[in-house]
């Protein structure tokens, strides 16, 4: 699935871009979940510590 994403992106406007993947703790359940995005390169840290 990740290389057809990556495949799609790069035909456009894509190499402008990344996807990101941050592992997230649950409060409630200590279960960790994954939260994946495509963002803009200049944004990716202030994703990352916003997310």
């Amino acid at each position: 699935m990740a290389k057809k994403v990556v495949a799609s992106l790069q035909k456009g406007g894509g190499k402008e871009h990344t996807k990101v993947i941050k592992m997230v703790k649950s409060d409630k359940t200590g279960a960790y979940s994954f939260k994946e995005e495509i963002v803009h390169n200049n944004k990716v840290k202030e994703w990352l510590s916003n997310n």
